[in-house]
């Protein structure tokens, strides 16, 4: 079967066309350090056959930092023998790793990261709240520095390559979209395509130029988003041509912002872990519990999109037409004749999955013995509600509990 052919990437051979696509870990320590716990499970995926894992998002620097407890850090070279340790393993096993760093703009909290929340505009996010200071272009150059600082960190901490996150409303998303990026000058949008690009391509350059031309770079963007003023399938086009331009090493393809979080991993709404979990919406009120239980979450969930299998698929058949680049197809997929169609019918390069990895480390081996096989993932989004607690990343159908340390 295709799925299970060596392919490339850029330089690199991966054993299988299966990746396993950015997860949360909240595994680190307050400073964005790995804890033991990061180090055994990135292990435990390495033993498992995956022939790509891309980690979760870690930040380039705290002001570019989530509200979420645990989140991994690379903003500094005192980090490198943390993930050292990780990257020579997955080496021991033929594994290619790769580093997901981003900046968050203005998808954070001030009274989490301690610093301004910043972004190309002035513009809120509507679930963040937090009005955002508008970059200069002194910092949007600092921060292209600190991406590239970031990069090269992980070249040197043994990461095969970086994806750089360009998805879910994080700061590259921010300036590519219209409907965020009001910017008048060179930053702002580019009035013949319609998206904002400048950022983007340069933080792609300054990493080529720090980390070395033939360093891989993966690219994680959306195919629309759930605002007013939508990224429509033009805009989508022009992207996917900007990228080809670019010739980086991959695009994985997703959707959404973190606006409407469960609009990217559609499935169950689990609101009584909203309410005690979520720094948004929990309370010890009972009656603003009864509101947001009964009427918010309600009205907020008329928006998002319902899980449907392979549900980011038709992006991936789009810029199939216009980029010869390698295709990561992400969402939805949860059965072996789904990753075959994919890969075999549609001429899409890998597959990408998050929460079935959550569920099943050993995914892949039980797809080698029975290509047939089904994810138990039941899209519960137990795992996604939790990232806001202060337990680590886990299947929630399993018995066992792993809290922080």
């Amino acid at each position: 079967m295709i799925v299970f052919e060596k392919v490339e990437i850029s330089s690199l051979i991966l054993k299988n066309r299966i990746f396993r696509s950015a997860t949360f870990e909240g595994m680190c320590d307050d400073n964005g350090f790995p804890l033991s716990s990061y180090e055994k499970m990135y292990k435990e995926l390495c033993s498992n056959d995956i022939g790509g894992i891309i980690t979760g998002f870690a930040f380039i620097n705290r002001q570019g930092s989530a509200i979420h407890p645990g989140q991994a850090g690379m903003d500094s070279e005192d980090k490198i023998p943390f993930y050292k340790k990780i990257t020579d393993f997955a080496h021991k096993t033929d594994t290619k790793i790769f580093m997901q760093i981003a900046h968050t703009g203005r998808q954070t909290k001030r009274k989490f990261t301690g610093e301004t929340v910043v972004a190309p505009s002035d513009k809120s996010s509507f679930y963040f709240k937090d009005k955002p200071d508008i970059l200069s272009t002194d910092q949007i150059q600092s921060i292209i520095h600190d991406f590239s600082m970031s990069s090269l960190c992980a070249k040197k901490a043994g990461f095969d390559g970086i994806q750089l996150h360009a998805a879910h409303g994080y700061l590259i998303h921010q300036f590519i979209l219209s409907s965020i990026n009001n910017r008048r000058d060179s930053y702002g949008i580019d009035k013949k395509f319609n998206i904002g690009t400048l950022f983007f391509s340069r933080v792609i350059d300054e990493i080529r130029n720090v980390c070395g031309s033939d360093y891989p770079i993966i690219v994680k963007i959306s195919g629309s988003d759930d605002f007013i003023n939508k990224f429509n399938i033009k805009q989508f086009i022009n992207l996917i041509k900007f990228l080809d331009k670019k010739k980086v090493s991959a695009i994985e393809i997703s959707y959404g912002t973190m606006d409407y979080a469960l609009s990217i991993m559609r499935g169950d709404i689990p609101a009584e872990l909203i309410l005690e979990f979520n720094p948004v919406y929990k309370t010890e009120s009972s009656i603003k519990k009864f509101i947001i239980k009964n009427l918010m979450i309600p009205l907020i969930s008329l928006k998002m999109r319902k899980f449907t299998p392979c549900y980011n698929l038709e992006y991936a058949k789009t810029a199939r037409e216009y980029t010869d680049i390698p295709l990561i197809t992400v969402g939805g997929i949860r059965k072996g004749e789904e990753i075959k169609k994919i890969i075999e019918n549609y001429k899409i390069d890998f597959v990408s999955l998050c929460r079935p990895f959550i569920c099943e480390p050993d995914l892949v081996l039980k797809l080698l013995n029975n290509e047939n096989y089904v994810s138990k993932c039941i899209n519960c989004n137990k795992c996604t509600i939790m990232c806001d607690s202060d337990q680590f990343t886990r299947c929630y159908l399993k018995k066992n509990k792993k809290y922080r340390v």
